[in-house]
């Protein structure tokens, strides 16, 4: 149960983010980081972009993963070529969160991040 109800936290709340993020008229450079977050991690894609006034997305949508290697520059991996259109910038983002346990993982990391606000580093 406690499960349930954390995973209803983190998806709620990402939906309020989204709704807030997606409702200002000039879209702010965290905000459109965390809505490329997004859709990277649903579509698996790198170099996301997206152009608000056309409601397009671009991206590369990675197919096969099994060349991947983290220590190393990856050239050759299988990338499709994307470009989404969506009517509604918000229905369209709340349609990419998923509810599995990686995802909500995730998403409480974004959260964290985009609550964190500027903390001051001292040098001691």
């Amino acid at each position: 149960m406690e499960t349930f109800n954390v995973k209803s936290r983190i998806l709620m709340e990402m939906e309020s983010l989204i709704a807030r993020s997606s409702s200002k008229r000039e879209m702010t450079p965290k905000a459109k980081l965390f809505h490329e977050a997004i859709i990277k991690k649903h579509y698996n894609a790198v170099d996301v972009t997206i152009d608000y006034h056309r409601s397009r997305v671009k991206m590369n949508v990675v197919m096969d993963e099994s060349g991947y290697d983290p220590k190393t520059v990856n050239m050759d991996l299988v990338v499709l070529p994307t470009n989404l259109f969506f009517k509604n910038l918000r229905d369209f983002l709340k349609s990419c969160l998923e509810g599995d346990a990686k995802s909500i993982a995730f998403y409480a990391k974004l959260i964290k991040d985009l609550s964190n606000k500027e903390t001051v580093h001292l040098a001691v």
